[in-house]
C-alpha cells in the first residue's frame, strides 16, 4: 500500500472529493443513551418532520428515476417496443429483400456503372436494411405509444394535461411518504420477521461499549437500537432508520475493526440514509413489487437456468431497474458511502476500516430485491481506500494548500435547521391561501354551472328561450343527420309551448352517472319524467367536467304523408322525403291541409323529455258544405242524363227495357236522391245513396209491336255512386264507368 504522505492531492480521482477531516474529541457528556422522540429518530433534528424532510428531499435524481420508470410505464414500453421492433423488422426484412432494387429512380438505374452498383447493393442488402429500419421504427413507435397512450384523452386540453401530471406526481409522492412511514414505524416488526433478534447479554457486553464509544467520538448523545442476526460466517453490519443490525460473525473481529464498522453505520443512521432509500422505493412501489419476485427467485435458486428463465419473463423490469433507476440513485448511494467512511476517521479507527476494505468484507449488503438493484451500489473498494487514506493524511499531517476546508463533525452531519424559515412559511401560507381561495372559487363555479342540476336547468332554459342549438348541446345524441334548421323553425313557431314550472324533485348520483326525477307542466297538465345524465369526458377551460342528458331529439311518427301538414305554422316535409322530423320537449300546434271537401281540426302534439317517439295523427273531417256541393254536382249530372232521349243513357243510373223497339223516349226526374259522402282523403270522397233516400225517375215514349205502336209511361227508383274530388275551391263528381 502506498504511504499516506506519498499521495499528492493532484492524483485524486475526480469522483472522490479532497477532504480534510479532524477527529472530534470525545465529549465529557454522559454515556450515550438510547434514542428517543418520534420513531427513535437520530439526534440533531429539531423534529421528526425535519428528519423525514432531510432524507426525502436529498436524492432528487433517484426519486426522478423511480418516478419516471414506474409512473410512465417504462417496462411496458420496453416490452411493446421490443415486439413492435421485431414485427416491423420481419416486415422490412421480407419487403426490402423482394423489391428494394425497384425503388431506385429510373434516372439512376439507367446511369452507366452507378445503376448496376445500386441495383446490386440493394438487391443484396435491401432486406437487411429494411429489417434494421423496421426494427428501429417499430421499437421507437412501440415505446412512444406506451408513453403517450395515458395522455391521449387530454392531448387537446392543456390544463387537463397539467392537472393529470400534477395528480400523478402527488400520487407518487403520497405513496412514497406513506411507504417511508410504514418502513420507519413498523421497522422493529419487519426486522424480526427478516430474522433479526435482540442481542444477548454477552453480545451486548461485547458490542455496546464499542458502539457508545464511537457515538461519543462522533458527538452523538444517543445511539440506535442494536439487533443481531445469526450468521457465523459473513461479517456484516447494516443500518436502518432506527436500528443497526450486526451479524454474529462480527463478534470474532478485532475491536478496532468492529469500531470502524459501527462508526460507519452510525454515520448512515445519523444522516438518515435509510429514509432516502425508503422514499425512493416508495415512489416506485409498483416497480418495487414487480422487481421483488424475479430477484427473490434468482437469489433463492442460484442457477444459470433459473436466471435465464427469470430474465426471459421479467427482462423489461430488470433492465429498467438496472439501466434507469440504478444509475440515477447510485450517485447518492456512493456519496453516502464516502461520507459514512469518514466516521471511522473521526473516531480514530482508520486502520480498522482500511483492513476491512482490504479484505473485501461486504458489510451494508442489500436487504431486499430492490436494495440489491438500487441501494447496494457501493463505490469500488479501491476508491474508498483512496479516499480514506487521503482523509487520514489530512487529519494527521496537515492540510495541503489546494485541499478543501477541513471537515469536522459539524460539517459532516450539517445543520438541518428548522422545517422552514419565516419567509418560507409566509410563502407556503400565501400559496396555501391562494390554493384554498382558488379551489373554493372553482368549487363554486363547479357547483353553479357544472352540476347535474345545472345541466337540467340549462336544458329547460334553452327550451324556454326556444334555442334549439343550446338544447341539443346538452344531449348525448345531438341529432346528427336530422334537419336541425327545421327543428329551430319549429321551436320559434307561434304554436310552440315549452315545459313550465320545472322542478327537480330527486337526484341520485352514482360515479359518472346520475338519475333525476323532474316535474313540470306541459299543455296545462302536470307531468313527471325520469332523466339520466352522464358526466362529460371533455372539460371546459381544462378544469370543469359538465354533464349531458342521455338521449337525443325525439323522432316524429306521422300517419299523414300528404303535403300541407304543419307544426307551429311550419310545413313538414312529405314522409318519403328523407329522415323523419325530430322534436324537442314541448307542446306543438299541428294543422293539416284543407280542401273544398274536407278540413283538418287543429290538434296539439305533446313531447316530454325522455320520450322515445312522438306521434302526429291528423284526421280530416267533411266540411258542412261539402254534401250540398256534391249533391249539386250529382243533380247536374242527373239532369244531363234526363235530357237524353234513349232508353239507356250511357253512364247514367237509370234505363228502360220494356220493349224491343222504343221511340220518342223522354226522362223526368221525379225525386232526386239524397247522397252519402265518405272521405277517402283530404280531397277525395266516396259518394253513395242509402236505400231509404233513393231517387225516382219517370220515362215515357212509344213502343212498336209488329207494325203497330202504343204509348207507355213508367217510373222507377235509382241510386247514385261515384267519387267526388275537390279541385281548388270547387267539387267535381265522377260516376263509375260502365
Amino acid at each position: 500500500m502506498t504511504e499516506p504522505h506519498s499521495v499528492p492531492p493532484e492524483s485524486t480521482p475526480p469522483t472522490v472529493p479532497q477532504l480534510d477531516v479532524r477527529a472530534a474529541e470525545p465529549p465529557t457528556a454522559d454515556t450515550p443513551t438510547k434514542t428517543g422522540g418520534f420513531a427513535d429518530r437520530p439526534p440533531g433534528y429539531p423534529s421528526a418532520l425535519v428528519w423525514l424532510r432531510a432524507g426525502i428531499l436529498r436524492d432528487w435524481r433517484g426519486v426522478l428515476g423511480a418516478f419516471v420508470a414506474t409512473w410512465f410505464y417504462l417496462p411496458i414500453g420496453l416490452l411493446l417496443a421490443f415486439w413492435g421492433g421485431l414485427s416491423l423488422a420481419a416486415v422490412g426484412l421480407f419487403a426490402g429483400g423482394l423489391n428494394a432494387d425497384e425503388q431506385i429512380p429510373s434516372a439512376l438505374r439507367d446511369a452507366p456503372l452507378i445503376g448496376s452498383l445500386l441495383e446490386a447493393f440493394f438487391a443484396r442488402s435491401g432486406g437487411l436494411l429494411g429489417g434494421v429500419v423496421g426494427f428501429a421504427v417499430g421499437f421507437l413507435g412501440g415505446f412512444l405509444a406506451v408513453l403517450a397512450l395515458p395522455w391521449m384523452g387530454v392531448a387537446d386540453e392543456p390544463l387537463a394535461l397539467l392537472t393529470g401530471l400534477v395528480g400523478t406526481v402527488a400520487a407518487a409522492a403520497l405513496i412514497g411518504v406513506l411507504y417511508t412511514l410504514y418502513r420507519v414505524l413498523l421497522e422493529p416488526k419487519l426486522l424480526v420477521v427478516s430474522g433479526a433478534r435482540q442481542p444477548s447479554r454477552r453480545e451486548t457486553a461485547r458490542l455496546r461499549p464499542v458502539l457508545e464509544d464511537c457515538a461519543r467520538r462522533l458527538g452523538l448523545p444517543s445511539v440506535p437500537r442494536l439487533l443481531m442476526e445469526d450468521d457465523p460466517v459473513l461479517s456484516n453490519a447494516r443500518t436502518y432508520a432506527r436500528h443497526v443490525v450486526v451479524t454474529t460473525a462480527v463478534l470474532t473481529e478485532p475491536d478496532d475493526e468492529v469500531a470502524a464498522l459501527l462508526s460507519h453505520e452510525l454515520v448512515h443512521w445519523r444522516t438518515g440514509d435509510e429514509i432516502t432509500s425508503a422514499f425512493v422505493r416508495g415512489v416506485g412501489l409498483p416497480l418495487t413489487l414487480a422487481h421483488a419476485l424475479p430477484t427473490w427467485l434468482m437469489r433463492t435458486f442460484p442457477h444459470p437456468a433459473t436466471n435465464f428463465v427469470v430474465f426471459l419473463f421479467f427482462w423489461p423490469v430488470l433492465l429498467t431497474m438496472r439501466y434507469v433507476v440504478l444509475p440515477l440513485h447510485a450517485r447518492d448511494v456512493r456519496a453516502a458511502e464516502y461520507r459514512a467512511d469518514l466516521g471511522a476517521v473521526l473516531t480514530g479507527h482508520v486502520d480498522g476500516l482500511r483492513r476491512v476494505l482490504e479484505r473485501r468484507l461486504s458489510f451494508e449488503s442489500g436487504r431486499s430485491g430492490w436494495d440489491e438493484a438500487v441501494c447496494a451500489t457501493h463505490p469500488p473498494h479501491e476508491l474508498r481506500l483512496d479516499a480514506l487514506e487521503r482523509a487520514s493524511v489530512a487529519a494527521t499531517a496537515g492540510v495541503p494548500d489546494r485541499a478543501a476546508e477541513p471537515v469536522t463533525v459539524e460539517r459532516l452531519f450539517g445543520h438541518p435547521g428548522p422545517v422552514g424559515t419565516r419567509r418560507t412559511w409566509l410563502l407556503v401560507g400565501a400559496l396555501v391561501l391562494a390554493a384554498c381561495l382558488g379551489t373554493s372559487g372553482l368549487g363554486v363555479v363547479q357547483w353553479a354551472f357544472f352540476r347535474p342540476q345545472a345541466t337540467i336547468d340549462s336544458y329547460f332554459s334553452a327550451l324556454a328561450d326556444r334555442d334549439s342549438e343550446a338544447a341539443l348541446d346538452v344531449l348525448t345524441d345531438q341529432g346528427a343527420g336530422s334537419d336541425r334548421d327545421l327543428l329551430a323553425k319549429l321551436l320559434r313557431g307561434k304554436g310552440y309551448r315549452p315545459p313550465t314550472d320545472v322542478e327537480i324533485s330527486t337526484l341520485e348520483r352514482d360515479g359518472d352517472n346520475a338519475t333525476a326525477t323532474v316535474t313540470y307542466r306541459l299543455a296545462d297538465a302536470p307531468q313527471t319524467a325520469t332523466l339520466t345524465l352522464t358526466r362529460r369526458d371533455e372539460t371546459t377551460l381544462g378544469l370543469f367536467h359538465g354533464w349531458r342528458l342521455n338521449g337525443g331529439p325525439i323522432p316524429l311518427n306521422s300517419s299523414i304523408a300528404d303535403p300541407g301538414v304543419r307544426l307551429n305554422g311550419v310545413e313538414l316535409p312529405v314522409a318519403t322525403e328523407g329522415p323523419p322530423p325530430v322534436l324537442l320537449p314541448g307542446a306543438y300546434t299541428a294543422t293539416g291541409p284543407s280542401s273544398a271537401l274536407s278540413e283538418t281540426p287543429t290538434t296539439t302534439v305533446t313531447v316530454g323529455p325522455g320520450q322515445s317517439a312522438a306521434t302526429l295523427e291528423l284526421v280530416p273531417v267533411l266540411k258542412p258544405t261539402a254534401i250540398e256541393a256534391v249533391e249539386t254536382r250529382v243533380r247536374s249530372w242527373l239532369d244531363e242524363c234526363a235530357k237524353q232521349t234513349v232508353a239507356a243513357p250511357p253512364n247514367c243510373p237509370f234505363s228502360y227495357y220494356g220493349g224491343s223497339s222504343t221511340q220518342k223516349v223522354t226522362w223526368k226526374i221525379l225525386e232526386y236522391p239524397k247522397v252519402a259522402v265518405e272521405l277517402t282523403g283530404p280531397s277525395t270522397a266516396r259518394v253513395s245513396t242509402p236505400v231509404e233516400t233513393r231517387g225516382r225517375v219517370q220515362v215515357s215514349g212509344t213502343n212498336t209491336y209488329f207494325g203497330g205502336s202504343s204509348p207507355f209511361t213508367d217510373d222507377d227508383t235509382f241510386t247514385v255512386t261515384g267519387v267526388a274530388t275537390a279541385e281548388g275551391d270547387t267539387v267535381s263528381f265522377q260516376p263509375p264507368s260502365d
